[in-house]
C-alpha cells in the first residue's frame, strides 16, 4: 500500500512539474506568469542592428537581416492582421421587451400655448394681429365658430384652415386687398384652445384627459401613462369622432420612420387602443432583441429580418414555437427565413453557424511591433513567427513557447484527478489494526495537505514548441493562443532541494555541479541522481547530463527512498503486535 501511494506521488509530481510556471515552487502556491505585464516594447535598436521575425533567426541562422513572407495590414488598434478579418458576434439573452415600450417611460407632456408651425388653426384659437402705418389698429382675438376672426376696417378673415406657421402671410394678403399701400401687418398664433380628448382601451389610465389643439395622438396616451406593454397594442390604435373611426395608428410607423398620420384631435374625440396582437420574438445575434407585434395574424420572416436587424455575423436561425399544439422548431439559414410564416409566441435565435475564418494570437515578451495577430485558422506557428519582429541581441528566440488557454483547462483536469485518486486511496484503505489506522490517518493528514496545496496550483497551458536544436515546431494556432518570446538572461536559476535556491551568473565553463554549489549544495533531500533542467521554452531535461545555457532553470528533486517508508512501517508494525500480546496475557 505504501508504495503504491509512493508510486502515485511521483506520477503526481511529474504532472505538477508540467503544469506550474517555471521558477515556481510547490510551498507555497505557484505564480500564474499569465497575469504579469509583458515587457514594455523595444524600439528599434542603434547601432545598425536590424530587427528580424522570430523565425527568421531560428531557421536562417542570418540575425542581421529582416525576413517576411507576407504582407501584413494594421487593424483597428493596432493589431498586425495576416488575412481577413472575421465578424464580430453579441449574442444578447432572449427577447422579454416588448418592441416601443420604453415610448412612455417618460413623464407625460405639459400642455403647451406654443403651437408648432404645421398646426392647423381652428375655432377657438387665440391670435393677435397688429397694423399700422395708414391705418393703426391692435386685434386680440378668438376664431369664431365660423372660423372667422373680425378686423375694424379691414373685415373678416378666414384663418380656420391655415397652418400656424402662414398666419402672416394670409392676413398680410387680405389686408392688401383694401390698403394696397402704406400699411404693415403683424400676426401670430397666442395660444390653441384647450382640448378634452378621452383615451381609453388597453392604457394604463384610461380617461378624460386635457390637452391643447396642437398636442398629438402620442402626447395623449403619454398622459394615459402609454400603452400597457402587457395587453395593449402598438400598432392598432383608433381615433374615434362622432361614432366612427377617423384614423388608424401604428406606432411602428412612428418608431422606425417617424411618420405619424396628420389629424388634429378635436374636443370630444376618443383614442381607443386595441388589445396586444401576436407576438414574435428575435434573440441572439440581432441589433433589436425585442418582442415584435404581428400587425395581423402571422409576420413573413423578411418582416422579422428588417424589424430585428440581424448582425452580418448571424448565417442561420432557429425557430421555435408551437403548430397544432405540438412543440415546433425549425432551422433554416437567414435568406430561407424571409419565406418563413411566424405564428404568435414564435422566437427566432439568429446564431452565427460558421466557424470564424481567423484566429487571435498575442505576443508577449521580447518583441518590436503589434502585440496582436489576426492570422488565417490554418495558419502555423512558424508563419506567424516571421510577422514578428524583435532585436537579436535581447530576444532569446530558442525559448519562445505558446500559452494555451484550452491545454491549461487540460493540465488542471488531469491535476484534480490524479488528487482525487490519491484522496481515495488515503482515506478508502482498510486498517488491520487500531495502530495502523493511527499511523495512516497521520499520514493522511500529511498528504491531504499537500493535495491542498496541489489544488490551488494554476496551470499556465505552456505549450513547448522548441526542439532541442532550436527549430520551431510547426503546429497550427488557436484562437486565444499567446507567443511568449523570452528575454536573453545572463542567469541560471536553481532551486528545488538546495540549501539557498538562488540565480547564479552563467559562466561558459561552469558545469551542473558548479551551479549546485553556487546554491549552497544539495540539502537532506537532494541527490545528485536527481536533477532536472528546465529550458526557458518549457522543455524538461529529467537525466541532466550537460550544464545549463543561460535563462535555464536548474531543479534538485527530492530524493524519495521507497524501502525507508516500509522499514519504518514494519517496524511500527511489530511494536503495535507485541503491546497487544502483552495486553492479551495480562
Amino acid at each position: 500500500m505504501v508504495l503504491r501511494k509512493i508510486r502515485l506521488l511521483v506520477l503526481l509530481g511529474a504532472a505538477l512539474l508540467q503544469a506550474i510556471p517555471a521558477g515556481a515552487q510547490l510551498l507555497p502556491p505557484s505564480l500564474n506568469l499569465r497575469g504579469q505585464q509583458p515587457p514594455a516594447t523595444l524600439q528599434q535598436p542603434q547601432g545598425g542592428a536590424a530587427a528580424a521575425g522570430v523565425d527568421a533567426l531560428l531557421n536562417r541562422g542570418d540575425p542581421t537581416s529582416t525576413q517576411r513572407l507576407g504582407t501584413a495590414t494594421q487593424a483597428e488598434g493596432g493589431a498586425t492582421v495576416i488575412g481577413p478579418l472575421g465578424d464580430p458576434m453579441r449574442v444578447p439573452g432572449p427577447a422579454t421587451a416588448v418592441f416601443g415600450a420604453t415610448l412612455f417611460s417618460r413623464a407625460p407632456p405639459s400642455p403647451t400655448d406654443t403651437p408648432n408651425p404645421n398646426y392647423v388653426l381652428g375655432p377657438g384659437d387665440r391670435v393677435s394681429i397688429t397694423i399700422w402705418g395708414f391705418v393703426e389698429g391692435t386685434v386680440q382675438s378668438v376664431i369664431d365658430p365660423d372660423g372667422n376672426v373680425f378686423i375694424p376696417q379691414v373685415g373678416p378673415i378666414r384663418l380656420a384652415g391655415t397652418r400656424a406657421g402662414d398666419i402672416q402671410r394670409v392676413v398680410e394678403t387680405e389686408v392688401r386687398r383694401v390698403y394696397a399701400q402704406q400699411v404693415q401687418v403683424y400676426a401670430t398664433v397666442l395660444s390653441t384652445g384647450s382640448l378634452g380628448v378621452f383615451v381609453t382601451g388597453y392604457v394604463r389610465l384610461p380617461g378624460r384627459h386635457l390637452g391643447s389643439a396642437s398636442d398629438s395622438v402620442i402626447d395623449y396616451l403619454a398622459r394615459a401613462g402609454g400603452v400597457d406593454p402587457g395587453r395593449g397594442s402598438f400598432r392598432n390604435i383608433a381615433i374615434r369622432r362622432g361614432g366612427r373611426d377617423v384614423a388608424r395608428v401604428d406606432l411602428y410607423a412612428f418608431l422606425l420612420n417617424g411618420t405619424l398620420p396628420q389629424i388634429n384631435l378635436q374636443q370630444g374625440d376618443t383614442i381607443v387602443v386595441a388589445a396586444q396582437g401576436a407576438l414574435v420574438g428575435a434573440d441572439g445575434s440581432v441589433r433589436n432583441n425585442f418582442l415584435f407585434e404581428v400587425a395581423g395574424r402571422a409576420m413573413q420572416g423578411s418582416e422579422l429580418v428588417r424589424l430585428a436587424a440581424p448582425l452580418p455575423a448571424a448565417t442561420n436561425a432557429v425557430v421555435r414555437g408551437t403548430r397544432g399544439g405540438q412543440p415546433f422548431a425549425r432551422y433554416v439559414t437567414v435568406r430561407e427565413l424571409a419565406s418563413v410564416q411566424l405564428l404568435d409566441q414564435d422566437t427566432v435565435s439568429f446564431i452565427t453557424d460558421a466557424p470564424a475564418p481567423t484566429v487571435r494570437v498575442s505576443v508577449e515578451g521580447s518583441r518590436i511591433g503589434p502585440s496582436v495577430l489576426i492570422a488565417g485558422r490554418d495558419t502555423s506557428l512558424c508563419t506567424v513567427l516571421n510577422y514578428i519582429e524583435v532585436d537579436p541581441r535581447l530576444a532569446n528566440t530558442r525559448g519562445v513557447f505558446l500559452l494555451r488557454p484550452g491545454l491549461a483547462q487540460a493540465q488542471q483536469r488531469t491535476i484534480n484527478e490524479a488528487l482525487d485518486r490519491l484522496e481515495r486511496q488515503l482515506f478508502l484503505a482498510v486498517s488491520a489494526t487500531t495502530g495502523v489506522a493511527q499511523i495512516r490517518a497521520s499520514e493522511a493528514n500529511l498528504i491531504s495537505t499537500y493535495i491542498q496545496r496541489g489544488r490551488r496550483i494554476q496551470p499556465e497551458g505552456r505549450l513547448v514548441v522548441m526542439d532541442r536544436g532550436g527549430r520551431c515546431a510547426d503546429v497550427r494556432l488557436q484562437d486565444g493562443d499567446t507567443i511568449v518570446i523570452p528575454e536573453r538572461v545572463d542567469t541560471v536559476l536553481v532551486g528545488g532541494e538546495v540549501r539557498a535556491p538562488q540565480a547564479v551568473v552563467w559562466q561558459q565553463n561552469m558545469r551542473l555541479s558548479d551551479y549546485i554549489q553556487a546554491a549552497g549544495g544539495y540539502a537532506e533531500r537532494g541527490s545528485s541522481s536527481s536533477v532536472m533542467i528546465r529550458k526557458a521554452s518549457g522543455r524538461l531535461i529529467l537525466e541532466a547530463n550537460e550544464a545549463p545555457e543561460p535563462g535555464d532553470e536548474v531543479v534538485a528533486l527530492p530524493a524519495l527512498d521507497p524501502k525507508y517508508f516500509q522499514i519504518g512501517s514494519d517496524l511500527l508494525n511489530v511494536i503495535f503486535q507485541t503491546a497487544l500480546v502483552y495486553r492479551t496475557f495480562d
